[in-house]
């Protein structure tokens, strides 16, 4: 169970996105990976381990194999964002006694599940200096709460509840006080001035521990499993695979769960930029980098709907998938998921590899499956791609709940895939070591 105590580590330290780029960022410095800014030329030499970052809030990691003649790369896609609530810029509301945050949703969360349960604020901000400002982490534990209104107050609340944000989920975060100002208060915490405050990006966040459970702790739960669990297998996977004759690429995307299209989204020129800056450093001409594309391949990583015990007509009568039986599949007529044969047979061939199982999932027909990475990447970068992920409970919940033995799962598999070089044609595939 190690995996999954440091995945919930890795999670428990990442309450925003910002904070999770931090911390994968570390991982890869631990691991000798080089960082590279954007802004600056990039020198890149064979044998090479790099990663650059854009927004504070997406990763992309890369290594080149000593042997790598022409640029066909195997990819990963996760993303670094959870459903939450964004603090609005004129952050307080002062009424009934108390101060409390400003908030909006941010992406489509089980709203019910946030109440009654002491909540972190997280993020960075915005910090004057003498010729400009930084950006700073910030972080608070158990600052805040959203209290539930009483059951002697809604008689019906057990029937069903809509909630309006604005009016229901507004969290209380101190006494109402006069003297209480939003700027003192975020400079007071980072330890710099008042007027040095200039803006911030800060989210709700549950800062509770993740737990393993489970008679025989073959659960794990905790926040953001969406998508930080395969944001960490398929890290941990890239970091102890070697493959010599292909150049390995890792991206963990921000703003997925508002559907990519910013600058540091998957529906951004980011995975497309590094990937022709690195064929320009290589020495890779325009036709060699498109000719290698076509031979590329992405594994869009995000976790699946588990079958529900106490809710099984929610899933197809025949394709479900359940915790701790393997990584899973996901499959769309609508294309709503990448995979297709072709691309699920290359899965198949790398788990068995790999000794891992491997499960298949699609909706039931009367339902909407929800869009992915690997849709979002493969408009500006075109490659074939398959989606995976992790079986789970109560998705988009501000708690989830997976299977403790599937971490190991996906590590294993990821790293058999970035240890195999694929071969890519229209008519075979093959792997090789």
């Amino acid at each position: 169970m190690n995996n999954a105590r440091d995945c919930l580590t890795f999670i428990d330290a990442s309450l925003s996105c910002f904070h999770a780029a931090k911390e994968i960022a570390s991982r890869l410095e631990e691991a000798g990976y080089q960082f590279l800014k954007e802004q600056d030329t990039w020198e890149l030499v064979k044998g090479g381990k790099y990663y650059t970052t854009r927004n504070q809030s997406s990763v992309i990691a890369f290594n080149v194999g000593q042997q790598v003649d022409k640029p066909v790369f195997q990819m990963s896609a996760s993303h670094s964002d959870s459903p939450t609530f964004k603090v609005k810029p004129n952050a307080l509301i002062q009424r009934g006694g108390t101060v409390k945050l400003n908030v909006e949703a941010y992406g489509g969360m089980l709203m019910s599940t946030w109440f009654d349960r002491p909540l972190s604020l997280a993020g960075r901000v915005m910090v004057k200096t003498d010729n400009g400002f930084v950006s700073r982490l910030f972080e608070k534990k158990d600052c805040c709460m959203i209290p539930n209104v009483a059951i002697h107050l809604n008689r019906t609340a057990n029937d069903g509840q809509k909630y309006n944000v604005q009016v229901d989920l507004l969290p209380i975060l101190t006494l109402n006080q006069k003297e209480f100002d939003w700027s003192t208060y975020l400079a007071n915490e980072l330890n710099v001035e008042k007027d040095q405050i200039l803006g911030f990006d800060l989210v709700l966040a549950n800062g509770d521990e993740g737990k393993l459970w489970g008679i025989n702790e073959e659960f794990i739960t905790s926040a953001r499993l969406d998508d930080l669990e395969c944001a960490y297998g398929t890290l941990k996977g890239f970091l102890e695979a070697e493959n010599s004759k292909r150049i390995n690429v890792y991206c963990c995307f921000d703003n997925e769960e508002v559907g990519s299209r910013t600058r540091q989204g998957a529906d951004s020129t980011l995975l497309s930029s590094v990937l022709e800056r690195i064929c320009d450093s290589l020495g890779f001409t325009s036709s060699q980098r498109m000719q290698g594309i076509t031979e590329s391949f992405m594994v869009s990583a995000d976790n699946a709907q588990g079958f529900h015990p106490n809710h099984p007509e929610k899933s197809d009568e025949v394709n479900q998938v359940k915790l701790n039986e393997g990584v899973v599949v996901k499959f769309n007529a609508a294309q709503s998921y990448t995979s297709d044969s072709v691309s699920a047979c290359v899965m198949k061939l790398v788990a068995q590899k790999a000794g891992v199982p491997l499960q298949i999932y699609t909706n039931r027909s009367d339902q909407r499956g929800g869009g992915t990475l690997g849709n979002v990447s493969n408009s500006h970068v075109s490659v074939m791609s398959v989606d995976i992920g992790l079986a789970q409970w109560a998705m988009h919940s501000c708690v989830e709940t997976a299977g403790a033995h599937d971490i190991e799962h996906l590590i294993q598999l990821m790293k058999t895939y970035y240890s195999t070089s694929l071969k890519i044609s229209d008519d075979q595939i093959t792997l090789e070591n």
